[in-house]
Parts: structure tokens; C-alpha cells; sequence
């Protein structure tokens, strides 16, 4: 088959890249062409690019890792430089992608917020556990993550890491849920899935910021409050490798960015002032914003990335630390997702596709690209395997470990990604993907199983349904098998 002869020359070819530190980066196989940007040259005799793959660093360390895993909230695929920003700076980010390795291919576990975190933090399908069926987990619900549930937390503690969160938690509220209750050792932020980052008021109107389980007033700019804390954390003295889920509420509505005291102050008296149906509504922000504003809060989002990496570099564990950074789905409004189709709450590319970037100088060559899809469960198998812990017995994961990929020069993981949302539905193999769509903003393809390869048509535009017909027979039957060993949603009738 075409798909497999391709991932298995990718574990055989290896290449580096002239990318300078910062520089942008070609977003290889995706159709984006960055100005200035260098693609990486293969070092062995290989032509073709579905062949050409990473190589992994020679050296290695007996130590097990920190992880630092940043994660941006609503951020559009093409909104870094190093993925083809054209009005955004972030050279912090690119300097981060120029020293390890950038995934052209990654994708969210779901394309909204909590179901992704649940796939992280548990290593599965959202839809295997009860929370994960509400797209997204509002502030006032009563469901959230199982305490009991084993997450990449309770276990890399349970395998002797020292673990936190710092930022936002958005898998249930107090008094039930919260990530000290599912093996956080510490949390620093907020349990809900958005805040006004002056106020730190939530939809419902109450002020939403934690240190454990005990609220705590700080009314700096929630952005450098979540920088300041997480440098803190890794300059300290640690006895243990560590790991820190640093989660960024930038560049999520409402829009506000450093300094914005007077846009932050009105929509603060809208929230206190109205009932908590239209509160919600003045925190979306339909009102405000702005390419410029959303700039400026990426943009500083890279500065808070910056000083932690610096922290890091100080602390001299950054050899050591393997660094993620990727969003929890694609962006909403003024995100920039080229050539993507479709926006946060979709699964066509533009909602699930997402910038991730790995570093780890002690294991990871710099310079490098992969084109490797990729998404969020199969972190957390990854983070696991290289921590040398062990998934709990009677959850398996549903995400496949990249530590042979990535360490060990073998295959990438042959497997099908798998994506529900409500009625629609996606799956992709190789560079094929299959989706089916009831909503009336996609309505070339409203009610009908699709079929895009990904590699030629990246933006979803060219049905290949008619041309390959046992193929999608094929994908459509893959999805059906999956999704029979969910849970169901529940019945909106009752």
C-alpha cells in the first residue's frame, strides 16, 4: 500500500535542516510556502519527501527527562512564524523549533477545548469517558474528570516525577474535580475554560483563579502571572525529574492583551452586571478585538515563553527537559490557519490541525522536520514510555508511543486518527482523510462521506469520494469500529 511504503522509508532517511535559530521554517507536504524559509535537505540519497524523516541525536542519557509540556489555547495553525505567520512574531517559538524538531502534521486529540485536555491528560479518546462528551465542559457543570481515572500525572508520580499545572485546567470544577484530585501535586490557575485576564472573572461571573484548591488575588495580566510562576517552578531545586503542564489561556476570547485595562474594565462591569446567560456573551468578546489585539497576545504569549526558557537554560536542566508545545485545537475568529479549512469547533483541518514542536538537546537533533501526523493521545503514550512509567492495566491508551520514531530509528506508528464531534465525524490514514459533516457552515459536503488526500489537496477542497470508492468504504468502516466502543451521547430528549 502507497501509505506504508511511505512510512517506512520515513524511519530510513534522515535529513537536518538549514534553518537558522528563529527563521521560518517550510511547513513541508502542507502546501504552505513561507518567504525566507530553508526546507530541510536530506543527508542520504533520497528524493522523495514522503521518505525523508528527522534523525535522531547519537548521544544519549541514562536520565529520565523533565517534561514541559506549554499548551496555547485557540491557536491557529499559521499564527508562529515558524508555521507561517505573516503579521505575528514569535521568535521565541522558532528559536524553540530551530533547536529540535517541528511537526508539519499535528493535530488536536478534539477541536475543542476539554475534550483535548482529557485526551492528554488520560492518553484516550474523549469520548471513552463521561466528560468527554460535553464539547466543551461548561464553568457551571457538574462533570469533570474521575479522580480515579489514571492520567499522565498520577502516573509519572506514582513513577517518581514531581508534578504541576500552571494555567488552565477546564476538566471540572470544585468541589469534585480538580487537578490536585488527579495527580497534580500542585495547580496555579484557573478551573474554567476561559477568564478576562485582568478580573479573572469566568462566564459565570466569579472570580477564577486557584493556588490548589484556595482562591488567591492577583490582578496582573494573567498571561505574565502564568510566566512568572512557571519560571519559578523550574528554577527551583528539584530531587526528581519533573513534570509541569504549563496551559496558556492566550489567544482564547476574550480579547484582551497586555494594557487593554480599559477594553478588560467594561467587559469586568458587563459580567458583574448581567445575568450569567449574557455575561457569557460579553466575555465572548463578539464586540471587541482585532487582528492587532490578537497579535499582541500572541506575541505575548512568546515573551512568557521566552522567560521560561531562559529560566530553564539558567537552572542548567535544559539539556535535559524535553519541551512540547502545541494547542489544544484550532483558532477561532482572527487566527490565521492557511491553508486550512475551517476553525475551532470543526473537524476539518483548520479546527484540528495545530503547530507542535518538540526539543530535548539530550535525545533530539536540532533543525528538523517530520511529517508524521501526529496528535494529542499519542503524547501522553510518548511522555510515558520515555519517563519509564506504565499505563494503567484497565485503561489502555488510545494514542501510540513516538518513542521508537523519535529515539530509536524505527518506524513511525502505523494507525488510523480518529476524531467525534457531536454528528461529524473525521479519520485520517496516510494522507488520506475521510469526514462527514451535518453542519450547515460546511455545505459543498453537508450529510456526506468525503474523501480528501491531504498530501495534493490540503485545504479539503477536491472530493476524491467517486474516484476511490472502496477506500473510503474502507475509512468510513475504520470509524464506525472505533466510535461502536464509545460512549454514546446522551439523549438531548431526555
Amino acid at each position: 500500500m502507497e501509505v506504508a511504503r511511505s512510512n517506512r522509508g520515513i524511519s530510513r532517511r534522515s535529513f537536518t535542516g538549514a534553518v537558522g535559530s528563529g527563521a521560518a521554517v517550510a511547513a513541508v507536504g502542507v502546501g504552505v510556502s513561507v518567504s525566507g524559509a530553508q526546507p530541510a535537505q536530506s543527508v542520504e540519497a533520497s528524493g522523495e519527501p514522503e521518505e525523508r524523516a528527522f534523525k535522531a541525536a547519537t548521544h544519549r542519557t541514562s536520565k529520565r527527562p523533565n517534561i514541559l509540556f506549554i499548551l496555547a489555547d485557540d491557536l491557529g495553525y499559521a499564527d508562529l512564524s515558524c508555521f507561517g505567520a505573516r503579521h505575528i512574531s514569535t521568535p521565541n517559538l522558532d528559536r524553540l523549533a530551530a533547536q529540535g524538531l517541528r511537526f508539519t502534521d499535528g493535530y488536536a486529540g478534539s477541536s475543542s477545548c476539554s475534550p483535548t485536555r482529557l485526551s492528554l491528560y488520560t492518553g484516550r479518546y474523549p469520548g471513552r469517558i463521561r466528560a468527554g462528551l460535553e464539547e466543551p465542559i461548561e464553568d457551571t457543570d457538574r462533570t469533570g474528570l474521575d479522580p480515579t481515572h489514571p492520567t499522565l500525572a498520577s502516573l509519572l508520580r506514582d513513577a517518581g516525577y514531581t508534578t504541576a499545572m500552571i494555567g488552565k485546567w477546564h476538566c471540572g470544577v470544585l468541589p469534585d474535580y480538580a487537578p490536585t484530585k488527579s495527580g497534580w501535586q500542585e495547580f496555579f490557575g484557573n478551573f474554567g475554560g476561559s477568564l478576562e485576564y485582568y478580573s479573572k472573572l469566568t462566564t459565570n461571573g466569579s472570580y477564577d483563579l486557584y493556588e490548589g484548591e484556595t482562591t488567591v488575588k492577583d490582578l496582573r495580566y494573567y498571561t505574565n502571572i502564568l510566566a512568572e510562576r512557571a519560571s519559578d517552578f523550574v528554577r527551583r531545586k528539584h530531587d526528581r525529574p519533573w513534570l509541569l503542564n504549563l496551559n496558556f489561556t492566550a489567544a482564547h476570547w476574550p480579547f484582551i492583551a497586555e494594557g487593554d485595562r480599559e477594553e478588560a474594565a467594561r467587559l469586568e462591569k458587563l459580567v458583574r452586571e448581567l445575568p450569567p446567560s449574557k455575561a457569557r456573551l460579553a466575555l465572548a468578546h463578539l464586540d471587541g478585538g482585532s487582528l492587532d489585539t490578537y497579535r499582541k497576545m500572541i506575541e505575548g504569549m512568546d515573551r512568557a515563553i521566552g522567560q521560561i526558557l531562559k529560566a530553564l537554560d539558567r537552572s542548567g536542566q535544559a539539556r535535559d527537559t524535553m519541551v512540547l508545545f502545541s494547542s489544544d485545537n484550532g483558532g477561532e475568529r482572527f487566527a490565521y490557519s492557511w491553508p486550512f479549512a475551517g476553525i475551532k469547533g470543526t473537524l476539518q483541518e483548520g479546527g484540528i490541525r495545530v503547530p507542535n514542536i518538540l526539543r530535548w538537546p539530550a535525545r533530539i537533533n536540532s533543525h528538523q522536520v517530520s511529517r508524521v501526523p501526529v496528535f494529542t493521545p499519542d503524547w501522553t503514550a510518548t511522555l510515558l514510555e520515555v519517563a519509564g512509567a506504565r499505563p494503567a492495566p484497565d485503561t489502555p491508551l488510545d494514542g501510540a508511543s513516538l518513542a521508537g520514531y523519535l529515539l530509536r530509528g524505527e518506524a513511525a506508528p502505523q494507525r488510523d486518527l480518529f476524531w467525534r464531534k457531536g454528528s461529524e465525524r473525521a479519520l485520517r490514514r496516510g494522507k488520506w482523510k475521510y469526514h462527514r459533516s451535518d453542519a450547515p457552515k460546511i455545505p459543498p459536503n453537508k450529510g456526506k462521506d468525503v474523501l480528501f488526500d491531504l498530501a495534493a489537496d490540503p485545504s479539503e477542497c477536491a472530493d476524491k469520494s467517486a474516484q476511490e470508492p472502496a477506500l473510503l468504504n474502507d475509512l468510513k468502516a475504520a470509524w464506525e469500529k472505533i466510535d461502536a466502543t464509545l460512549l454514546p451521547y446522551p439523549d438531548p430528549a431526555l
